[in-house]
């Protein structure tokens, strides 16, 4: 059975791989993931803000004046609240590199085309096969267009692309009001990859303290459908390759993922949850399934389950509305 995989152009021995998060902040669990057969390692993000204190040489000035005389700045986390600075990302990926054969995938994150996104650049001469970036913004001004959120992302995409030659993935949010239409403008731009979807991290509120708390749950496997949703719809549209990111926890899930259009699965809830290891039985149940259903290659599953297979998709979209819709009644 061949499980092999093309993603961002690169050939990889089947689509599995840990998501961008804290798995690869310590070799010891890179090497984990790479034995539990890791196709690649993705970095967790460095973000914009990181870059820029430290280019600026503004990390003390900051971290002394944020409360008083730039409010904006307090929201932010400190310095040393981060597991790694800019200059120790780059050293990271270094080692990484030097400890595994699979490839290693660099994350940034950042809502701005400043200069910031030259840092791409060092990234890849620090030795990363490939860059995703997570354009991580949420539309608070009323002013500020749905184009223009879109237009952001798309010169950031640009950015980056004139700076490197390592294959770029753009992580992307589900919220676009027309995100085909916006998955074209990225491949037109030079996307090789689209990772779907980054997770909104929303607050909760503490009524006894009066204030916002960050709020953070892990994904369970209905996450998954709204991924799929969306792959199965942009699966055919673009030349990128698609992942899936959020809410694979078995083979199952991921056969799933392959089915409505990904060439990449990442995984984190679940491998921080249970281990490394995890990745390993995942991977046993994705084979064992296609095995079973007499699958001779992931190709051949691939978009199998993807609109582009349906004649008309928007009426296939609006009969399974309605079917649904029609499918739950009331006990009188």
């Amino acid at each position: 059975m061949d499980l092999t995989t093309n993603y961002l152009g690169l050939r990889l021995a089947h689509p599995l791989m840990p998501g961008a998060s804290p798995l690869a902040d310590s070799l010891d669990t890179v090497k984990k993931l790479e034995d539990a057969g890791a196709a690649a390692i993705v970095l967790r993000s460095l973000f914009e803000e990181q870059i820029t204190r430290e280019r600026d040489g503004l990390v003390h000035q900051m971290e002394v004046t944020s409360a008083s005389s730039a409010e904006a700045l307090s929201y932010f986390p400190a310095a040393d609240e981060f597991t790694f600075g800019p200059t120790d990302y780059l050293e990271q990926i270094r080692k990484i590199k030097a400890a595994v054969k699979v490839p290693v995938i660099a994350s940034l994150n950042g809502t701005t085309s400043e200069g910031w996104l030259s840092y791409a650049k060092t990234i890849q001469d620090a030795g990363a096969d490939a860059l995703e970036l997570n354009v991580y913004f949420i539309a608070t001004n009323p002013k500020e267009t749905g184009a223009d959120v879109e237009r952001r992302t798309v010169e950031i995409l640009k950015a980056v692309k004139k700076a490197v030659t390592i294959p770029v993935a753009v992580k992307l949010s589900p919220f676009f009001s027309s995100l085909p239409h916006f998955a074209g403008q990225l491949d037109q731009a030079g996307a090789d990859g689209l990772v779907l979807f980054n997770r909104f991290y929303q607050p909760d509120i503490d009524v006894e303290a009066l204030e916002a708390v960050p709020s953070l749950h892990l994904s369970d496997s209905s996450e998954l459908l709204l991924r799929l949703h969306w792959l199965a719809i942009v699966c055919g549209q673009v030349k990128a390759s698609l992942a899936a990111t959020g809410g694979v926890h078995t083979g199952v899930d991921a056969v799933k993922a392959v089915m409505a259009g990904a060439s990449a699965v990442q995984i984190v809830s679940r491998l921080l949850e249970d281990g490394p290891e995890r990745l390993l039985t995942i991977y046993q149940g994705m084979k064992h399934w296609m095995e079973e259903h007499d699958y001779e290659s992931l190709d051949q599953m691939r978009g199998s389950m993807s609109l582009r297979k349906s004649p008309n998709a928007a009426a296939f979209e609006r009969g399974n509305y309605m079917k649904v819709l029609r499918s739950w009644t009331v006990n009188a």
